[in-house]
């Protein structure tokens, strides 16, 4: 990893084969990347997932068989990554939710305190 890449900090879930496909992994991979370079994803790779919480947006990829998300966020020192989980619905699972903003909770204390 560059020294001007920033470490991935993963709070729950993992990107990897079976559950993605390879495809898939890669494209994960390849967006992560982008952010911990500093780069700014838009739609329709990441949008806005204020209901999370502020700076908490998710990326989007779409598999053969299933649509993923991975909610993450971007810290001066780190890309936080909260959640991973498949989205069978319009709707973001009410776990998914309350999952990433615990996690946030007990990751904002860990680092604050």
């Amino acid at each position: 990893m560059s020294p001007k890449h920033k470490p991935l900090v993963w709070l729950s879930g993992e990107v990897k084969s079976p559950l993605f496909s390879a495809e898939a992994r890669i494209e994960a991979g390849y967006l992560l990347r982008l952010l911990q370079a500093g780069q700014s994803l838009g739609m329709p790779r990441s949008r806005p997932m204020p209901v999370i919480g502020a700076r908490w947006p998710e990326l989007r990829i779409q598999d053969e068989k299933q649509t993923w998300r991975i909610l993450y966020r971007v810290d001066a020192d780190a890309v936080v990554i909260a959640e991973v989980f498949a989205k069978t619905t319009q709707a973001t699972p009410a776990a998914a939710i309350k999952n990433g903003q615990r996690r946030l909770r007990a990751y904002d204390d860990l680092v604050k305190g």
